[in-house]
């Protein structure tokens, strides 16, 4: 069921961004008394499943989602369809109408998803505000799991700044972005009451983009055990634990935070150790035997960080989130910019960083979540459009590339040579798609 969850966001999310992109081809082509003579959502390569001629156009679902096209008359593209092509130009042709409406008919796939990108941001902020914890009410610092210790942070840190950027929101992602992607050399912390400054090695921008720490984090709020859920017929619950008692020792360590405890009890796997107990609005501490399983666990469910931290949320007007919106989207285009000159200077690993359908649709969840759906769905309109753009025959931006040639020289290339090109270029994106989903499969047969 959670595969399914998991799939339908992916296949729901990417609809939704072919179609639009697609249509942002169609609206000029057909504005410019081009015809168009297919729409299809997915690929149709023998038979499609499901078509409806409405005028002119074919309008259709193809079987194969790897994308989807609009086929234009007189253009060369992935449907290689050169008969068309040996007969002459037509009036209603792609390749009869003036440079300008081409360039125009081909950006507009891109341009419908930029603004797409950025309207969803808006409108998540519009409709769900954002909620976040100040990192100054985070007041015990962080618990540093196994990446960030490497790196060099201790729990109980207080961070202030990660390069030139002050820590203002308590996120470890905002600590990866920094040194992954804007190259930050080190980390200013509050450490026992004083100040320090922890180097953070040029090793750690690969070592952070690697597949394999995708979603492991740096840290997370250091706070203390209290109890959010028993687990039935656990340890605790057999042992008489109950909601919102707290754990304050384990064999008469004082373990006044969550990491401590996690960190005594691995020691003591499928061993009968004895918990101090606070009940809620106690401070008397009783003495619990139990045992705990073979995996070091006593079946509870910890109280979340809005039970000792305050949140704050940002609520926007439309006003304010249109153009918070864009903000968001700018920057995460930004962000993707900087990635990929990361990957030219060495210090990203392609192979580390590319990801096919699984990896997209991981991301989305296994619970059916509509604000991270349609934050989801933002992030990939902007890199769908950004990786349009890339200057690769049979993709957007290589007709583009072609036609600023033809407006800058007043030659246009040879149709032959548009065949061979788009040939080329077709092949390109094939194996990059092939490598991608290739990967995935890898590394599912590793895990």
């Amino acid at each position: 069921m959670d595969t399914l969850i998991t799939v339908g966001q992916l296949v729901l999310s990417l609809s939704i961004l072919i179609v639009l992109h697609e249509f942002g081809h169609f609206l000029p082509a057909r504005l410019f008394g081009t015809r168009v003579e297919k729409f299809y959502l997915f690929f149709d390569p023998g038979f499609s499943l499901f078509k409806k001629q409405i005028g002119e156009t074919e309008y259709g679902i193809g079987w194969l989602p790897l994308g989807g096209y609009v086929k234009i008359s007189g253009m060369i593209d992935e449907s290689f369809d050169t008969d068309q092509m040996e007969q002459e130009p037509q009036p209603w042709e792609f390749r009869s109408k003036p440079a300008w409406q081409r360039l125009i008919i081909m950006l507009g796939g891109v341009t419908v998803n930029f603004i797409l990108g950025f309207f969803i941001y808006a409108m998540v902020l519009f409709a769900y505000g954002e909620e976040y914890f100040p990192a100054e009410n985070v007041t015990a610092g962080i618990a540093v799991d196994s990446l960030g210790q490497e790196i060099g942070l201790e729990s109980g840190d207080r961070i202030l700044s990660v390069g030139n950027v002050p820590f203002e929101r308590f996120n470890d992602r905002i600590v990866l972005r920094e040194i992954a992607i804007n190259n930050a050399r080190s980390i200013e912390v509050e450490r026992q009451g004083r100040e320090v400054t922890v180097p953070v090695d040029p090793k750690w921008t690969d070592l952070l983009t690697r597949y394999e720490n995708k979603n492991a984090r740096l840290f997370t709020y250091r706070m203390p055990l209290v109890i959010g859920e028993v687990a039935p017929d656990s340890p605790a619950d057999e042992a008489g634990l109950q909601k919102e008692d707290r754990v304050v020792s384990v064999d008469a360590t004082p373990t006044p935070y969550f990491d401590q405890f996690t960190e005594i009890i691995q020691e003591h796997k499928g061993e009968r150790v004895t918990l101090g107990i606070q009940s809620k609005g106690s401070s008397d501490v009783r003495q619990v035997p139990l045992t705990l399983t073979d995996d070091g666990r006593i079946g509870v469910a910890v109280a979340p960080p809005e039970y000792f931290y305050d949140t704050e949320r940002q609520e926007y007007t439309l006003g304010e989130a249109l153009p918070a919106g864009v903000d968001q989207g700018v920057s995460f285009l930004g962000d993707q910019f900087k990635a990929f000159g990361q990957m030219f200077a060495g210090n990203i690993k392609v192979t580390e960083s590319l990801g096919g359908f699984a990896s997209i649709g991981s991301m989305f969840g296994s619970t059916w979540n509509w604000e991270r759906f349609w934050y989801m769905t933002a992030s990939l309109s902007l890199i769908l459009a950004f990786m349009n753009l890339l200057p690769i025959p049979a993709l957007d931006g290589g007709h583009v590339m072609f036609l600023l040639y033809e407006v800058v020289t007043g030659r246009k290339p040879s149709d032959k040579f548009m065949e061979r090109a788009t040939m080329v270029g077709f092949v390109i994106v094939l194996g990059l798609v092939v490598l991608a989903n290739g990967l995935d499969i890898w590394r599912w047969i590793n895990n």
